[in-house]
């Protein structure tokens, strides 16, 4: 019985025989949604839809009083030999020389100082105060006109060395550190595509080959970037979901071309003609890279169900960008491949290798590949089905000794702390907090009303300040800002603690529940350790939802394509022990502290509090990747007639060379986020970089099949009351003549009876 053809061979099939259309359109596609996406432009969330709780809905009114959008400034001027106080004339001359100077630049206004009517904040012993003042102008370019201000400060400084005189605030980290991570991203973009072409040209030998896979995976970013900007106009996206677009965007265009091409360059290997060779390879590779597209966007998609902006604008991105890989790799790939046929295989850097070597080296012998399958994984392959219950016990000890760690994660908020080098700011910034707790970071009070200026509201909030300093959790400084039209009160109060302590947490929880209540009925509490609070109440109750869609999706997924609940079942737990042992190398390098002089950080004892949720949505889609195609491989083995041990030698054989050099392209792309000045972004790229490096070894090329060969048939039980199930062809059947009749149905007939039940 003829078997039909899936639905990645019809799309490959067509591409293949209409390739300049199927390239036409897909030029079209991108120059379309490229073009309508700069025209568009991509809408940021406002500051709101990335918070949560009480502290989202005094945002949202902060979002509409109509509030002049300020950059603040401050100088912090400290006698370093704590000698000099603010009586002294020496220190006064300082303070004033500090306001003239900031002044005399003509970007300043409304500056406080200690000796004003309404001074400026000084500690107990005199010996620190602050200089206070607005940038003119909006807040968004305030650190494009703030140098000149800095010079003037330095200036001042210079004149007074017995004195610590240095500048903080939003415009003077906008521009000393904003700047700086930029450059971060840039190089470490920079770096990325290098990488992953220096790789693609060790796995292929051939320019060519390694080109196309990095064109097609930048073809969907630029389109999927377009697109965002389209979508982003109903849900509104973070800044960085470009950056993280362009690190998933690389690593799955990548991997999928990855997929097809080695598969296509493997049948013409075998003698297969150009035409045949890409249907098989659509029909193959064409499939795995269809399902675990899918797998990847069930998976992002968990996301949504966190309720966080942020989360929301990660999945709506890399969804798009994953969903552009997956149609580029089922239709621009093949006609592209047709199109250039075996000039594809033009060896010009595997030549030049040969010539040097004298015809001793070819990257063939170097990633030890020959007819299609690898002869390192090989010799690991064989000991491993030789002896499963041992690999299964001690790649599966490496795992759980990995996993444990885990179990004492500690997370917190983003702070000062997490950046990392030689940034004089953060310093000023942990003086200005020492000396004023909580003054960095307020917790802000947001109240409305039909006129907040009444003697009566007045008076209330006279009222406010009186009881929460009273509590011994709040001090000074205290700011009031009332909005143009009268109708809201913004309140901002230090509190105790480093404010993301138990103690600043614990002031929160005073103000909402006992100051608040007597004194501002129906006012909210935002600001850092109020959001941080939020956020992660949000993430409690919403975890489990999002794990449980994540697996459940993945599973009904699995199930669908392999018929077999034993596959499903498998994948998944092998998913989450990979995932697990990632956490607990997260927690040994960054909450522990291993490795701090290897990668030149210094940890802050916890890890961001956004990042486990983020790493599991990522890595479990990730790792779908490779294991839909070995699976896919061994299935399509399986089914053409070998046994189950055989197919399982030959999947992870055939397969090795691409996983192995898709994982290292992931690794090196991932492992470059490890040079930004942000430890949160080093923890990232750290840890996907391990998850992704110990799915590809320890759980693909030894547990993997160390479980499938215990298992044997038993691996594609499937129960009868599922014989419903639609049943997918792994692979295209009318080769010439080779294995077994499997009835035409995807399902080996012989092995059915003993299984099902």
């Amino acid at each position: 019985m003829r078997r039909r053809k899936n639905l990645a061979a019809s799309i490959g099939g067509w591409s293949a025989r209409h390739r300049w259309s199927a390239l036409l359109i897909w030029i079209a596609f991108v120059a379309a949604a490229t073009f309508l996406g700069s025209a568009v432009g991509t809408a940021e969330m406002k500051n709101y839809e990335s918070s949560n709780g009480d502290s989202r809905l005094a945002e949202q009114i902060l979002d509409g009083a109509a509030y002049k959008d300020v950059a603040r400034e401050v100088v912090l001027v400290q006698s370093r030999t704590g000698t000099l106080t603010t009586g002294d004339p020496a220190f006064r001359e300082a303070v004033m020389g500090v306001k003239s100077a900031v002044e005399a630049t003509g970007q300043v206004e409304n500056v406080r100082t200690p000796y004003d009517k309404e001074p400026s904040p000084v500690t107990p012993d005199r010996r620190t105060t602050l200089v206070q003042f607005d940038m003119k102008g909006d807040a968004g370019t305030a650190g494009d006109r703030i140098q000149p201000v800095l010079d003037a400060v330095a200036g001042v400084q210079r004149a007074h060395p017995d004195l610590r005189v240095e500048e903080a605030g939003g415009a003077s980290a906008d521009k000393l550190i904003g700047e700086a991570i930029d450059k971060d991203f840039v190089r470490a973009e920079q770096l990325s595509l290098p990488i992953t072409i220096g790789i693609l040209l060790a796995a292929f030998g051939a320019l060519l080959a390694a080109l196309v896979p990095v064109a097609l995976a930048m073809t969907a970013i630029f389109s999927a970037t377009g697109l965002l900007a389209l979508t982003s106009q109903l849900l509104h996206v973070d800044s960085a979901t470009s950056n993280v677009m362009l690190l998933i965007g690389l690593a799955v265009g990548v991997d999928y071309s990855l997929f097809y091409v080695m598969r296509q360059r493997e049948e013409r290997a075998k003698g297969r003609d150009k035409r045949r060779a890409i249907e098989i390879a659509a029909a193959t590779s064409g499939r795995a890279v269809l399902i675990s597209g899918i797998t990847v966007i069930v998976a992002m998609a968990g996301m949504f169900l966190t309720g966080n902006g942020i989360f929301m604008g990660f999945a709506e991105g890399t969804i798009l960008v994953v969903l552009t890989a997956v149609v580029g790799s089922l239709t621009a790939l093949p006609a592209l491949l047709s199109l250039i046929g075996d000039k594809i295989d033009a060896r010009l850097i595997h030549g030049t290798v040969r010539t040097v070597t004298r015809g001793r080296v070819g990257w063939r012998r170097v990633l030890g590949v020959r007819g299609g399958e690898s002869r390192f994984w090989g010799a690991i392959i064989g000991p491993v089905l030789r002896h499963p219950i041992v690999s299964v016990v001690l790649a599966g000890s490496l795992l759980v000794a990995l996993a444990i760690p885990a179990f004492s994660l500690k997370t917190g908020a983003q702070t000062i702390d997490d950046l990392q080098g030689n940034y004089s700011i953060a310093e000023t910034f942990k003086r200005i907090d020492k000396a004023f707790p909580g003054g960095n970071e307020p917790a802000v009070v947001v109240v409305k009303a039909a006129d907040v200026t009444t003697p009566q509201f007045t008076a209330s909030i006279e009222e406010f300040k009186k009881r929460a300093l009273a509590t011994g959790e709040a001090n000074e400084p205290i700011s009031v800002r009332i909005n143009p039209d009268k109708t809201v009160a913004q309140i901002a109060i230090g509190i105790k603690g480093t404010g993301m302590d138990a103690v600043s947490e614990h002031a929160v929880h005073t103000l909402r529940e006992k100051v608040i209540p007597a004194t501002l009925p129906g006012a909210h509490v935002t600001g850092s350790t109020a959001g941080s609070m939020d956020f992660d109440e949000q993430l409690r109750r919403t975890i489990p939802l999002v794990f449980g869609f994540v697996l459940l999706l993945a599973f009904v997924l699995l199930l669908i394509s392999f018929r077999s609940l034993v596959v499903a079942i498998k994948a998944i737990l092998l998913n989450l022990l990979s995932v697990a042992a990632a956490y607990g190398v997260l927690v040994l390098v960054f909450q522990r502290g291993y490795g701090e002089s290897l990668l030149g950080f210094t940890s802050t004892g916890m890890i961001t509090n956004w990042l486990p949720l983020f790493l599991f949505v990522i890595l479990f889609g990730l790792s779908m990747d490779y294991h839909v195609f070995i699976l896919s491989r061994i299935r399509e083995a399986y089914d053409r007639g070998m046994r189950t041990e055989d197919a399982i030698a030959s999947g992870i054989k055939s397969t090795a060379a691409v996983v192995t050099s898709a994982a290292l392209i992931m690794v090196a792309v991932f492992a470059t986020f490890a040079t930004l000045s942000l430890l949160t972004f080093m923890q990232m790229g750290i840890g996907l970089a391990a998850a992704i490096l110990i799915d590809a070894t320890i759980v693909r090329a030894v547990l993997l099949p160390a479980t499938m060969k215990l298992l044997g048939d038993w691996n594609w039980y499937l129960p009868r009351w599922l014989n419903w199930l639609p049943q997918l062809s792994h692979g295209d059947h009318d080769d010439d003549g080779e294995g077994g009749d499997d009835g035409g149905d995807g399902v080996r007939e012989d092995r059915v009876p003993a299984l099902v039940g």
